[in-house]
């Protein structure tokens, strides 16, 4: 309505006659809203957005043909015998200048009002791809979580089945560590941020399980460096790494050796180192599962590129260094 007032007073000031451009302004914007609405609603949908170039380009051209005969037609019966009233002299029908008069006017009104309406609609759609984009990375980082190696759980329950057999006094004591594990692992876990003091807490929980499972076989160290009290990290990041030390680590009867640490960097950093022995005979393409692929696509997800996953293996020992923002904030 403001632009059709306002056409209306500058044509009607323009010809000083108000009346021929109100007319004129009731027959062409009808015409008008037929034009930008087919563009916006049909066309730019149908074809730019499928990248049909040339077919929207195509139809544009055959709507401002069916315009200008329509247009023209219609001033003509209902508003005026002078085709085109602001040429210097009186235009005629199918006139070259005419022809590109109106087209230019259409093509005017078309980007004008589809340029509002794209302005209007582009904050909104780019409010929907950023909600989309965290649902998915959401769903993505949930379904990650999910794919903590099972194995582990099935094991510990065949050793604690094995212990009820003989009546263990460790099998209460394993009961208890399963427990904590599974509830931090199932339930606690929901959050996209982790103590990493709790973490590591449940690393010695997991380790302590893996323990009872092989008694003195297993020789651990693990050095904490720096203020880690309010560092908060992804949840389960390093529990994989370690549970790879036994599935990779162990040969026969011989001790599994292990060396972590866990140190926050002047900049900022949090820095993960991890050493173990390492069985050359694993057939890593059938044991390692999803385990480090897992891990290397949550810090894609999470911090983009500003991350450092190294991994070699060095004689019979395998080793690991992981470096990722040490976030410090409350656990949302």
């Amino acid at each position: 309505m403001g632009y059709f007032t306002f056409n209306v007073v500058r044509w009607g000031s323009y010809f000083d006659d108000y009346w021929y451009s109100l007319k004129s302004n009731l027959v062409e914007f009808p015409i008008h809203i037929i034009v930008v609405y087919i563009n916006v609603y049909y066309l730019i949908p149908k074809f730019i957005l499928r990248k049909k170039f040339q077919k929207y380009i195509a139809s544009i051209v055959l709507m401002l043909i069916l315009v200008y005969l329509v247009r023209t037609g219609l001033n003509y019966l209902l508003v005026t015998k002078e085709i085109w009233p602001e040429a210097e002299e009186a235009g005629k029908f199918l006139e070259t200048n005419h022809i590109i008069a109106v087209v230019l006017g259409e093509l005017y009104v078309l980007g004008f009002v589809t340029a509002i309406k794209l302005l209007i609609d582009w904050p909104i759609e780019l409010k929907r791809n950023e909600d989309l984009a965290k649902l998915q990375l959401s769903t993505e980082l949930k379904f990650l979580r999910t794919q903590i190696q099972p194995h582990f759980f099935f094991n510990t329950l065949n050793n604690l089945y094995a212990l009820t057999l003989t009546k263990s006094d460790e099998a209460p004591k394993l009961v208890i560590k399963l427990s904590d594990l599974m509830q931090y692992v199932l339930y606690e876990v929901k959050s996209s941020k982790a103590s990493l003091l709790e973490e590591i807490n449940h690393l010695n929980n997991y380790i302590d399980i893996e323990q009872i499972r092989f008694k003195d076989r297993i020789d651990l160290e693990m050095d904490i460096t720096g203020n880690i009290e309010d560092v908060v990290v992804p949840p389960l990041m390093f529990l994989n790494f370690v549970e790879n030390c036994f599935k990779h680590g162990l040969k026969e009867n011989d001790t599994v050796k292990i060396n972590m640490s866990f140190e926050v960097s002047k900049d900022n950093y949090l820095e993960f180192r991890l050493s173990n022995s390492f069985n050359p005979n694993t057939n890593q393409e059938t044991k390692q599962g999803i385990g480090i692929m897992n891990t290397e696509r949550r810090l894609k997800l999470l911090f983009a590129n500003n991350f450092v996953l190294q991994t070699h293996i060095e004689e019979d020992t395998y080793n690991l260094f992981l470096k990722i923002p040490a976030q410090i904030s409350e656990i949302d």
